[in-house]
Formats: C-alpha cells, sequence, structure tokens
C-alpha cells in the first residue's frame, strides 16, 4: 500500500490539480490513477499552460483556427477530448466507488460569474455535450452562482462549486444544494446519481 491509498483508507481522497493533452497520450494519468489518484480538476488557467507549454496541441490548434474564429469554441474544441478522455480513464474508478468518486472537473467560462442564466445555460451544454455521469461543472459561489448551483443539481447536473471564500457563502452553497436536490427528488431523479463538492480556498 503506497501513500495515496493509505489516505484513502483513512478517508481521505487525492485529485490531481493538472490535466494535459500529453498526461494522458503519455500513460502519465493513467499510472496516477493507479497510484491511487480518484479525481482531476482542470481550470482555464491550467489548460492555457499545457496550450502554451509544448506542442502537444499544435496540430489541432492549426485546424481548429482555420475554421473557427471565436476563441471560446477554439478553447473548447481543444479541451473537451482532455476532458472525456480523463473521464473515460477514470470511469472505473466512478463504478467501482458506485459514483463517490472518479470524477473530473470542467469549469464554466469565468466571464460568466456574475451571470446566472448564462452561466446554467453554458453548464447544460457542457455536460450535455460531454455526456459522462463522471463530470463535475464548476461553477463559482457568486451570488449569482448561487441560484445556478440550485438549478443544475435540480437537474441531476453535478457540480463542483468553487471560489468559496467564507463561511457565510459556505452556508448558502450548502441551503443550494439541499434545495437543488430536494427539486431533483421532487423530478423524480435518483439522488445517487448527482454528485457535488464544495472546493474552499
Amino acid at each position: 500500500m503506497n501513500t495515496i491509498h493509505g489516505l484513502y483508507a483513512r478517508g481521505q481522497t487525492v485529485w490531481c490539480d493538472n490535466l494535459s493533452r500529453k498526461m494522458i497520450d503519455s500513460g502519465e494519468l493513467a499510472r496516477l490513477i493507479d497510484l491511487g489518484v480518484v479525481g482531476i480538476t482542470s481550470n482555464p488557467t491550467i489548460f492555457m499552460k499545457a496550450i502554451t507549454g509544448g506542442d502537444d496541441y499544435d496540430d489541432l490548434l492549426h485546424t481548429v483556427l482555420d475554421e473557427i474564429p471565436d476563441v471560446v469554441t477554439t478553447y473548447e474544441r481543444l479541451v473537451l477530448p482532455d476532458i472525456a478522455d480523463a473521464a473515460d480513464l477514470l470511469r472505473p474508478v466512478y463504478e467501482r466507488t458506485d459514483g463517490i468518486d472518479g470524477y473530473v472537473s470542467l469549469e464554466v467560462n469565468p466571464k460568466l460569474a456574475y451571470d446566472t442564466n448564462a452561466t446554467i445555460a453554458e453548464a447544460r451544454r457542457l455536460f450535455a455535450e460531454l455526456d459522462r455521469p463522471n463530470v463535475f461543472i464548476k461553477v463559482p459561489a457568486t451570488q449569482d452562482g448561487i441560484p445556478a448551483i440550485e438549478t443544475l443539481i435540480g437537474e441531476g447536473i453535478n457540480v463542483n462549486v468553487t471560489l468559496i471564500f467564507s463561511v457565510a457563502m459556505y452556508r448558502q452553497v450548502m441551503r443550494a444544494y439541499i434545495e437543488g436536490l430536494k427539486r431533483f427528488d421532487k423530478a423524480g431523479g435518483n439522488l445517487e446519481r448527482v454528485a457535488s463538492v464544495a472546493s474552499f480556498f
């Protein structure tokens, strides 16, 4: 038993706060999962470093730029395959733990942090496009993000609530999560198949 497995046996899970195409293609991510890592998180900064730090994305980037002038769409065309592949690698962990672990997180566009409806729409779209049960959509704990969290949980969309900076905000996050679960349950949803985490900073 290594240190990560030892932590897991004591109730502490270890996630990797990094993701790149190189990690996936080289087998590094699979190796980390074998070592006991049970989740992956990502954000635009992580992907910026991955995309600009080497040539792993160059061929795809040139292809995408020829087709799409939109920066956001270009970004998604580069990173969504990484999220999907990471989720597939973590799927055995998800299945083995009955949905407790084995997730990969993708963040909604940070520019939407103060727009509830746009956050909801983008989270729905990304979750549907990835079409994997072990994906978290990261939503910031802003005043406009709180109702988005409740709505998304209420629709059975897994949410990683990020950018929590106070206990007071965490209380709002907890209420949004519980109210979302109530809505999902009332709609006939399976509560065992909707998950959420709260990320403190």
